[in-house]
């Protein structure tokens, strides 16, 4: 079991709040992962340190705690560059001494990230994403590892075993790399081939999109009857799952039945998350390409969270980087049923976003769910579609 000392290094200019959300993600995504947080400290800084990220002090501090605990692993919620992650390791490697079998290894925030994809991947494709994920973020850490891995041989006019090692490393991960993305390619024609078919058929496509643990999965089966897992956690989600949705005739009368097919098919893959690296973003392009391609984006928005203006525009900067942001969108404002507890006017959300056609749901009553289905209807099956 994943036992964490998690540490966080942010700027003077962070608040409070935005301090202890960015910690509460973070802790989250360990507890999806399976496991638990001993420990939480907190260091502001205006610059990381080079050399290990959060200092050398701080560092001290958290081996010395770390003897009286169980832990396992040490977390950094930021992105390290190789050089950091490599450093914090042998420190933490010679802290512990002849004890070095049961020492703390440190991680970052992506490793956290893949770990968790890595566990809830189920198809072949979301496998070959991932492993193409892990091989760019390992791929320079080794790279950044030349220097030392030179070390372990060679000596004056001779050259290093550890050179020979480095280059060995390179030609491997990049042999993977692009046997994956051979293989992948594979998966993307397949995909367009069935694209393709269903635009002869005139079969619309509906992509749900969100920040992750916002209910799309939820949504996909209150649509569809999928009975696609759903949990709250995120990244429960991992792998593309479609669904079919019997469409009502928005029509007021026979004569005016438009030449439609009555059924939409809806898809709900990975959720969107902050500071997600656009490496991870690319690795997963082949997934995010059934949203790429939708006649019509739902984003599934938590309603009763107090950071969903933060985690909308978070979406939608993904959205611009795998560009998507152009597409029709229906934003699903979800968890209506917990909006009664606080200070939320639908009304209001109505009006600041109704170029998006809002529509306020819960997944877990029912509420609203008629009602976006006809205006999915509406959207998909007339012409206007601003």
């Amino acid at each position: 079991m994943l036992k964490a000392i998690l540490v966080d290094c942010i700027p003077h200019t962070f608040s409070k709040e935005d301090a202890e959300y960015h910690m509460a993600e973070a802790e989250s995504l360990i507890k999806t992962y399976g496991g638990v947080v001993l420990v939480k400290r907190i260091q502001k800084r205006s610059t990381p340190d080079y050399r290990t990220y959060i200092g050398s002090g701080k560092l001290q501090e958290i081996i010395e705690e770390s003897k009286s605990l169980d832990a396992n692993i040490l977390i950094i919620n930021n992105e390290l560059k190789p050089q950091q992650t490599y450093n914090l390791n042998e420190l933490l490697r010679e802290a512990a001494g002849k004890k070095a079998k049961g020492h703390l290894e440190a991680w970052d925030r992506i490793d956290v990230i893949l770990k968790i994809f890595q566990k809830h991947a189920t198809t072949r494709e979301a496998k070959l994403e991932i492993e193409l994920a892990s091989i760019k973020h390992m791929g320079p850490r080794i790279f950044g590892m030349g220097m030392q891995l030179s070390r372990q041989g060679g000596g004056i006019g001779t050259k290093g075993v550890g050179e020979t090692n480095t280059e060995f490393m390179k030609r491997h991960l990049a042999k993977m790399e692009r046997r994956i993305k051979a293989e992948l390619d594979d998966c993307k024609r397949v995909r367009k081939l069935h694209r393709a078919g269903r635009r002869r058929q005139d079969i619309k496509t509906i992509g749900i999109i969100g920040y992750t643990n916002a209910g799309k999965t939820s949504l996909l089966n209150a649509l569809t009857q999928k009975g696609a897992y759903a949990a709250d956690k995120l990244f429960a989600t991992l792998d593309t799952r479609v669904g079919k949705m019997l469409l009502e005739n928005p029509s007021d009368t026979a004569n005016e039945t438009p030449n439609y097919q009555n059924f939409v098919l809806i898809s709900d893959t990975i959720g969107f998350i902050q500071d997600l690296p656009t490496t991870l973003i690319n690795s997963f392009q082949s997934t995010l390409e059934e949203t790429i391609e939708a006649d019509l984006l739902l984003h599934v928005i938590d309603i009763t969270d107090p950071r969903r203006e933060e985690k909308i525009a978070i979406v939608n900067d993904i959205l611009a980087k795998i560009e998507a942001l152009h597409k029709p969108a229906i934003y699903v404002f979800n968890k209506m049923d917990k909006a009664s507890a606080i200070d939320i006017k639908p009304e209001e959300l109505a009006k600041e976003y109704k170029i998006f056609h809002p529509c306020f749901i819960s997944t877990y009553s029912g509420e609203g769910i008629d009602e976006l289905k006809k205006t999915i209807a509406k959207r998909i099956l007339t012409k206007d579609k601003k």
